[in-house]
This record gives C-alpha cells, structure tokens and sequence, in this order.
C-alpha cells in the first residue's frame, strides 16, 4: 500500500504526457512539411503514432482511463474515414483487452472475499485471464457442482485509481480533445465520473445480473449468465461459451450477422427495461456474445457485465421519452418543445428555436419513420456533422439543452447503441420495436396533461 502514491504519480504522469505527445508529433509534424513530406501523408502518420499512444496507455493503466477509452470507442463510427482509418484498430483492442495481474493475487483477492475454504466451492482456476475489463480481469474456473464458471476479480486498488484517473482525465479534457478531433471529451469523463462508485461494487452488480437471468431464463434470444457467488470485489457467474463478441461481427461479420445480431441487441435495449425494470447501461460490443446455432447461422445474443444499469423509477423507459419520441415524429415542433421544457430538457429561462430542435434530434427519430432502417458509418457521421459543426444551424441547440440526471444514462446508453449499430451497418425493424416496447410512442399518455395526450 506504501507504494500507491508512486504508482498514483506514474499514473498521472503518463496521462499529463497524452497530449504531450500530440503537440510534439505534430510539431515534427510541421516540421516534415516543410521539408517537402505530402501534408496528408504526414497527418496520417502523426494520428496512427497518437493512436496508439493514447489507446496503449489507456489500456495498460486500465481504471478510469481505460474506462474513459472503451466509453470513447463506441463513438469510433462518427470519424471520417481519413481520420478513422489509424485509430480503428486501437479503439476495437481497447473493447476487449488489457494486460493482466498475477494469478498469485488474484488468489488473495478470492481468499479474502469468499473465506479461506474457497478452493472447496471453486475447485478449478485456470491461471491466466480469458477476458479483462476496465476494473478487473475474468478467469475460467469449474464450482464444486461441475458447473463452469467466470471468475471476475476486480484490480486492487481500482477504486484509488479510477478516481485519481477520471480527476485527471477531467483536468485534461480540453487538451486531450486534438487526439480525437470531432468528440466532445469532457460529458464522457463527467459520465464516468458520475456512476464509477456503483461499478467498484460487485454486490450491486451481482444484484442486477441474478435479477437479468431471471427475467431471461429460458429465453429463445438472449442468454444471461447467474451469478453464482459473491463478494464486494469478487464475482462468480455462470460460464457463457461464444463465438466472440460484436467487436468480431463489426470486423468480419456477414450481412446476415450483422442484421440479425444488429436487431437482438436493439432489442435488448428497449425490451429488458420493461422485464427487469432496468437498463443495461453499457453499449460497448465486448459486452455482447454472439452464440451461433448448431448449423452455423446466427443465433442467440449472451449479454454481460451489469456493472453499469439505470434502475428506472416507473419500473421501465420513461413514458414520457416514447411520447416526445412520438411527437418529433409527428414533427409537433410545439408540443414538443412543451414536452421538453416539463422534462426539464429545456430550462424556463432558455429560448430556441421549436425546429432547430426538431432537427437536432433526428438522429433518435429518422430510424422510426421506415419500416427497416440501415445503419451506416456514413449515416451517423452526417447525423454528428450535422449538431457539431459551428457552421450549421442545429450546433447551437446542443448548448441550449440540459439531460436531467434521470435520463443519463439512458442517453448514453442509446447514443451508444447508435454508434454500435453503425459500425455494425446492421438494418434493423427500428420503428417497430419502439412500437412494441417503448411506452408513449404509439399512443398518448392519458394523464390529463393536454401536452402529453397532444
């Protein structure tokens, strides 16, 4: 424990050396310029050298940084593709990847969480990680009934680092922003910040993995693991076999993976808050397993990891979303707006303009209006174009809106599963799953309130 401010100041250095390093490139950069080098051909190898900077570091520190790196890497599909092509494959290894710890300590962690009769409830560990997460690392193991097991053991120390990495990280959001031109950075880092307290404990976790397995036991299309046992920073689950996660579909999936893949975890999305009364609240494809049929063809989608779920208050998605949902549909710029100002997206002294804001959320509503929409890496760079660009009407809404803390997450979630769905290229029946599953968005909520009914 005495060498945990070191280990801190090491860490905080590496990340104060992120953009750093990206000032120097490019100044070396300008430099070859000068010297006559192609200027696209020069930008090209500054971003593939600050790729792998960025994405190395944030993988090998794993905490929040790493954590900040796998939120950031579902958004990878709004680049374009001359500034994509050298982060590409940093941003899928950081969804699935990050250097291990001792087996040695991973046995003290068991110890110390399950008592010193482990070895009898967990008769076989294998000694190297299948699969690291942000805060820990997950080993193969058999439980004394013949059932295996994944074993997820978080980091020692995670929780000191992932706040001492989210603080820095906080610190350097506008300087960092020039690594990875085009993103916001700083509502990634608050995001994280606001939920990693939940995530460093795997009781909370546990809790809403057994209730998931339950609602989906036996489900023809989804398969969620049991937990098995416990502890604060231990989890033992049921073992999930698969094919790999949607990172492999995304690289090399068929149209057929991908459509069919694409629709169960929209799916998943908008059914499983209506049977758990939460939202899975962790769209990156690592969490998604991809279990084919015998035959070969697409099958079940395995979801893990519910270290991060929105427990939603009405027990399921706000009503309230379906029907402004429904009326931005409608293009009802005005009732709309009413909506939003009752929400508390759009505060009582803010003024803008009804259609701007219409338009500003067509990302959520265009797949609503076809029967079958195609998600495209192209689509979703013009819908990110459209709201970040200074130049273009609807980039001052953004300012001019406010995200309740009650919606957070379900935000993140479905901007996520955009950004996911168009890296898949996955087309999927959009409108009619928000029809069967989205409360408010066929029909108005009677509740005598004239702007909800419209």
């Amino acid at each position: 424990m005495a060498d945990l401010p070191r280990k801190a100041a090491r860490r905080t250095a590496r990340l104060a050396a992120l953009p750093l390093g990206y000032a120097g490139r490019s100044a070396l950069g300008f430099g070859k310029r000068i010297g006559g080098a192609p200027a696209e051909a020069v930008m090209t190898d500054i971003q593939q050298r600050t790729a792998e900077q960025l994405f190395r570091t944030l993988g090998e520190l794993k905490g929040g940084a790493m954590k900040f790196g796998q939120a950031l890497s579902i958004f990878e599909s709004v680049l374009p593709d001359d500034v994509a092509a050298p982060y590409r494959d940093n941003l899928t290894k950081l969804q699935d990847s990050a250097p291990p710890m001792p087996t040695s300590t991973v046995r003290e962690i068991l110890a110390r969480e399950l008592g010193a009769d482990w070895k009898e409830r967990l008769v076989w560990l294998d000694g190297g990680p299948t699969a690291a997460a942000s805060i820990g690392q997950v080993h193969k193991g058999r439980w004394h009934d013949g059932r295996e097991v994944a074993v997820k053991v978080q980091y020692p120390g995670a929780g000191e680092a992932l706040r001492s990495d989210l603080k820095q990280l906080s610190r350097l959001a506008r300087t960092i922003g020039p690594v990875f031109p085009g993103i916001d950075i700083k509502p990634l880092v608050e995001e994280v910040q606001a939920r990693y307290e939940d995530e460093l404990d795997y009781r909370l976790e546990a809790e809403a993995q057994h209730a998931f397995a339950v609602a989906y036991a036996d489900d023809p299309d989804f398969v969620v693991p049991d937990v098995v046992e416990h502890g604060e920073t231990v989890i033992i689950t049921e073992w999930l076999d698969s094919a790999g996660s949607l990172a492999t579909i995304i690289a090399e999936g068929t149209t057929q993976e991908r459509d069919h893949y694409g629709e169960l975890y929209t799916r998943f999305l908008f059914a499983s808050p209506g049977r758990t009364g939460m939202l899975h609240a962790d769209p990156h494809p690592g969490n998604y397993r991809v279990i084919p049929n015998e035959d070969g063809t697409p099958g079940r989608l395995g979801v893990l990891d519910y270290g991060a779920v929105a427990r939603l208050p009405e027990g399921t998605l706000p009503s309230a979303m379906g029907s402004l949902m429904r009326l931005a549909k409608l293009a009802d710029a005005e009732d709309l707006m009413e909506g939003l100002r009752r929400e508390g997206f759009v505060k009582p002294n803010i003024t803008v303009d009804p259609e701007l804001v219409l338009d500003y959320l067509s990302p959520f509503v265009e797949p609503t209006k076809v029967e079958r929409f195609r998600f495209s890496r192209d689509w979703m760079r013009a819908q990110f174009q459209r709201i970040n660009n200074p130049r273009e009407p609807g980039y001052t809404v953004a300012i001019k809106l406010n995200l309740p803390p009650s919606y957070m997450l379900i935000h993140r979630s479905w901007t996520g599963a955009l950004g996911v769905l168009s890296q898949l290229g996955a087309e999927a029946p959009f409108k009619a799953i928000c029809e069967e599953y989205l409360p408010g968005f066929t029909r108005p909520v009677d509740d005598g309130d004239p702007a909800r009914t419209g």
